[in-house]
This record gives structure tokens, C-alpha cells and sequence, in this order.
């Protein structure tokens, strides 16, 4: 009790997955470089098959200490709460390197460029085709988490799983859409700058969502285990603001990007 009494907040218990994560994280790296000069996945896929060993293990413990252990007190929360806005603010200044660097091709393209934008060759994607229909599968799915959200405050978990499942299923759906564009696409993120920023912006947003997707899909799991309740259900609360993050800055790519930079 005297513990407690000096420590308001939660002390987790020693944990190995930090460090086996960091483990994954540098054979991914490495792998990474590996692949691009010999060809060889078998470094890269050791390395992504460690961080989603640990990823499934961290989650269970975060999960357990939340759910059954009762450490996430209103205190703890109030942290995990600021932790999470901080790390969605890195994530906004994560995605204005790539809008910066956009722009600065752009709004004044060089002579290598040929002057303009987009550059000769470059025949960029109808803006009212595909990149609207994922538009308007985004905005749908910013919808249904919030009908889940409030939902699970009302305590009702029957509409909250439906609205959960709907948003995982639009968030599949516009991945399967990005990836078809890709196919499709007739440039590659080697023609020039207008590919390089084109494919490591939406590329990276694409990683978002199927985190986003993965992180929702986690919170689906843990409501069908009755692990939310309307007054504790801080997990699924950070995972909706993700998505609508992911949501908004589909939004400026889409303006951006597909609208103005391919006209």
C-alpha cells in the first residue's frame, strides 16, 4: 500500500518484448537493405514475423493488465491518453516531410522536371474514379467507428461490434482498392519526383490503415471478450482516433495529391 501511496501511476512489470521488438525492428531494417542489393527476403520476413510475435504478445499483456489486473486506473489512463496524442502528433509531423517534399517539387518544378507538373510522361490517376470511391470508403468508415464509439458508452455492444466489424471490413476494402491502383498505375515510384512522392505518401498512408485496420480488429476481438465497458474502454478509444487521423490525412492526399498535383 505505501508502494502505491508514493506511486500513483502504474510500474509495469518487466516486460521482454521491448527488446525483442528492437531485435525485429534492426533484421527488418537490415533485411530491408539486404533485399534491395542481393534479392534475399529471408532477413526482412524474420524480422517482420518478430515484431508481430511481439505485437500479439504486448497487446495481450496491455490488454491484461487493463482488463484483469485493474492497474489502468483514471491516473494511468490520463497518461495513456497524453501518450497517445503525442504519438499521433509525431505521425502528423511524420506525414509533412511528405507533403513538403511534394510541394517543393510542385509548386515550382525544376528544369529537370521539364518545367512542369506533372512531369512530361506522367499520366497521373482520374482523381473521380478510384481515389474518390477510397475517399468515400474512408469517410464511411470514420462514420461507423464513431456509431460504434458511442454505442459502447450507450452499453450497447451489439451495434458496437456491428459498427467495429463494418469499419474493419471498409478498411480492408480500401486496401485491396490501393493496391489494384498500384497495379494499375502507370508511372512507378522511380519516374521521377512526381512517382517518388506520389507512392511513399499514399504507400505510407496504405501501412496506416492496415495497421489501423489491425489495431480495430484487436479491439473487435476484446468486445466480443466483454473487455470494454462504457466507463473503461480506453483501447478501443485510442484505436477510433487513429483511424480518424488516417481518415484526415487521406483527405489532404486526396486534395493534394490526386486532385490538384494531377491536374
Amino acid at each position: 500500500m505505501s508502494n502505491l501511496i508514493r506511486h500513483p501511476y502504474h510500474l509495469v512489470d518487466e516486460s521482454p518484448w521491448p527488446l525483442i521488438s528492437t531485435i525485429g525492428a534492426l533484421f527488418l531494417t537490415l533485411g530491408l537493405v539486404k533485399w534491395f542489393h542481393t534479392n534475399s527476403f529471408t532477413l526482412m520476413f524474420s524480422g517482420l514475423f518478430i515484431i508481430l510475435l511481439s505485437m500479439v504478445q504486448w497487446w495481450r499483456d496491455v490488454s491484461s493488465e487493463g482488463t484483469f489486473q485493474g492497474t489502468h486506473s483514471s491516473f494511468v489512463e490520463l497518461g495513456l491518453r497524453y501518450g497517445m496524442i503525442l504519438f499521433i502528433t509525431s505521425e502528423v509531423l511524420f506525414f509533412m516531410s511528405f507533403f513538403w517534399a511534394f510541394f517543393h517539387s510542385s509548386l515550382a518544378p525544376t528544369v529537370e522536371l521539364g518545367s512542369v507538373w506533372p512531369p512530361l510522361g506522367i499520366v497521373p490517376f482520374n482523381p473521380l474514379q478510384v481515389p474518390l470511391l477510397n475517399t468515400i470508403i474512408l469517410l464511411s468508415s470514420g462514420i461507423s467507428v464513431t456509431w460504434a464509439h458511442h454505442s459502447l458508452m450507450a452499453g450497447d455492444h451489439s451495434s458496437a461490434s456491428k459498427g467495429l466489424s463494418l469499419t474493419v471490413i471498409l478498411g480492408i476494402y480500401f486496401t485491396l482498392l490501393q493496391a489494384f491502383e498500384y497495379y494499375e498505375a502507370s508511372f512507378s515510384i522511380a519516374d521521377s519526383a512526381f512517382g517518388t512522392t506520389f507512392f511513399v505518401a499514399t504507400g505510407f498512408h496504405g501501412l496506416h490503415v492496415i495497421i489501423g485496420t489491425l489495431f480495430l480488429l484487436v479491439c473487435a476481438f476484446r468486445l466480443t471478450k466483454g473487455m470494454f465497458s462504457p466507463s473503461h474502454h480506453f483501447g478501443f478509444e485510442a484505436a477510433a482516433w487513429y483511424w480518424h487521423f488516417v481518415d484526415v490525412v487521406w483527405l489532404f492526399l486526396y486534395v493534394t495529391i490526386y486532385w490538384w498535383g494531377g491536374n
